[in-house]
């Protein structure tokens, strides 16, 4: 496999998934941050070559560049993975610039931007018959009314940008009890102008959120899947995954698979649906348009996606597999999941025996890997110094 692969970002346990997912299969890996500060993906011993380039958001243009040149003294194009959002934000933007360099699973420049965003990716939804929670826009006429006639209190504050919201307010969303905590939320995210929808709360706990993780190959066809079912989120209620079970669940393959190959979607794909506790309706919740926090999991099902996406890319796709039972494996960040298990008994959303119980259970870790110990160390030695820091 002459072909390399380049992930851009290795400061996080996504990044790091995605450089042993492919290293192990004897890709050559290649991963570009903006900094070494934290970058403990860098240590992987499954990674060939590190490299600094300019900041995805300050200087955008030098990035492209920068990556047009790598490409150019490379054999073959090399397949290119963006670890985070805000990667997956630029490679949309650049698509068509960056595909003469690279082989990029999507063709269409703007579906990666449409998906990830909320209010197009609602209309998308409603537009297919996929079940969405309602929402009202502040600015609609008499949003307040409709709010508290339609929605009622609580509800949430969300973003239609995630990445800029999460970058200021380092939280998903804003949870409101009332009209002040309304007028209050929209008011602070239009001051950083920020476009926010207000949306009703699907009823039931975290162990009601799903996800489909899906690869979507060039024939515009869902070829491999996975279903999941979180546990324990961080932040508590409306976070990433940090305790999540796989969790054999048809019913979504049915929704997702036919939205997914209906927009014309390629590549890796997580939808996230949260089952209704009154109704046992699966509402649409957000979809991840790149390799999922959850992959370290999906590899120990038996489902490498980043590699899967590899092969389709060059040329050499993989035969269909899905997982149609339940494996007991569950993922486990252990650093945010010990923050989430302080704030769930705190809340008494759960009790600590419930916790003790589910951590009786093969894992796959966010971090951790016997075989790969160097990250692992990095990080812990990184949460060290800037404990002592802020000790200092």
């Amino acid at each position: 496999m002459k072909n390399k692969a380049v992930v851009l970002g290795a400061n996080y346990y996504i990044g790091l998934s995605i450089i042993r997912c492919l290293g192990v299969k004897g890709v050559k890996v290649t991963a570009i941050d903006y900094s070494k500060d934290e970058t403990y993906g860098f240590h992987s011993k499954y990674l060939n070559e590190k490299l600094i380039g300019p900041h995805y958001k300050k200087d955008p243009d030098k990035l492209v560049k920068f990556l047009i040149n790598y490409s150019k003294k490379q054999d073959k194009k090399p397949v290119l993975f963006p670890s985070a959002d805000p990667y997956v934000e630029f490679i949309d933007k650049y698509l068509y610039e960056l595909k003469e360099y690279y082989l990029i699973p999507q063709n269409e420049k703007g579906l990666y931007t449409d998906v990830m965003n909320k209010e197009s990716l609602h209309r998308l939804a409603e537009k297919h018959g996929i079940n969405v929670p309602e929402t009202i826009r502040p600015n609609e006429d008499n949003y307040i009314e409709k709010v508290e006639e339609i929605i009622k209190y609580p509800c949430i504050v969300k973003p239609v940008d995630s990445p800029s919201f999460v970058s200021i307010f380092r939280k998903k969303l804003f949870k409101v009890y009332n009209r002040k905590e309304l007028l209050d939320s929209v008011k602070k995210a239009t001051d950083e102008n920020l476009e926010v929808i207000i949306q009703r709360i699907i009823p039931g706990f975290d162990d009601h959120m799903y996800t489909f993780d899906a690869h979507v190959n060039q024939n515009n066809k869902v070829t491999h899947w996975v279903t999941c079912r979180k546990l324990r989120q961080y932040p508590i209620n409306f976070g990433a995954s940090v305790y999540t079970e796989q969790k054999y669940t048809p019913e979504l393959y049915d929704i997702g698979a036919e939205f997914l190959e209906d927009i014309g979607f390629k590549g890796f794909s997580e939808i996230e649906f949260k089952k209704d506790s009154k109704t046992h309706k699966y509402y649409l919740i957000e979809i991840n348009a790149r390799t999922t926090n959850l992959n370290s999991l999906l590899y120990k099902c038996g489902i490498n996606m980043p590699y899967i996406a590899y092969r389709d890319l060059i040329g050499e796709p993989l035969e269909p597999k899905s997982i149609k039972y339940d494996t007991n494996l569950t993922f486990w960040y252990a650093y945010e999941d010990l923050l989430a298990v302080k704030d769930y008994i705190k809340t008494k959303q759960l009790k600590p025996l419930k916790i003790l119980k589910s951590y009786f259970r093969p894992k796959a870790h966010a971090i951790w890997d016997i075989r790969d110990p160097n990250p692992m160390l990095s990080f812990i030695s990184s949460k060290f110094k800037n404990t002592i820091k802020k000790l200092l």
